[in-house]
């Protein structure tokens, strides 16, 4: 099933320089980027998106993390988005995160655990629209859509 996904790298993954790598794992798997827009988040943006977080011991620390440095927002699509990119980034704590996922490779830090990717087609929908406007999503084939496309 066709859909798309919010992914955002976080500003560790900027700073290190890893967003070329993420990007090319993301298109190795075969999802196509439709948008992407480098920002930095303010406190009320950030607050925002992390509402599910007010109230939990790590939230401070999360917004001030996040708010710390730029971020690139991205929406992708392709079969499974949200479920192929989940498996690619790794579980949160990057110690529990598999070898081989983006967190298992790159991240020691749970706080610091370099991307968001939505968990559900409801967050997807939800954090896409907070970060970009319909107009913004761009259609488009890749030149590979037959094989990886049913």
């Amino acid at each position: 099933m066709q859909e798309r996904t919010f992914v955002m790298l976080k500003p560790d993954a900027l700073s290190r320089g890893l967003a070329g790598e993420i990007i090319a794992r993301l298109e190795k798997k075969g999802l196509k980027m439709v948008a992407a827009k480098l920002l930095m988040m303010d406190e009320n943006m950030a607050s925002k998106h992390y509402a599910e977080h007010v109230g939990k011991p790590f939230y401070e620390p999360l917004i001030r993390f996040i708010t710390s440095g730029p971020v690139l927002a991205m929406v992708w699509e392709g079969e499974n988005a949200i479920n192929a990119v989940r498996k690619l980034v790794g579980k949160t704590d990057p110690h529990e995160a598999g070898a081989g996922t983006i967190r298992g490779d790159y991240s020691a830090i749970k706080r610091m655990n370099l991307v968001h990717a939505s968990d559900s087609p409801e967050s997807a929908d939800r954090e896409i629209s907070l970060f970009f406007d319909e107009s913004e999503i761009i259609e488009w084939k890749r030149a590979d859509d037959i094989y990886l496309h049913d």
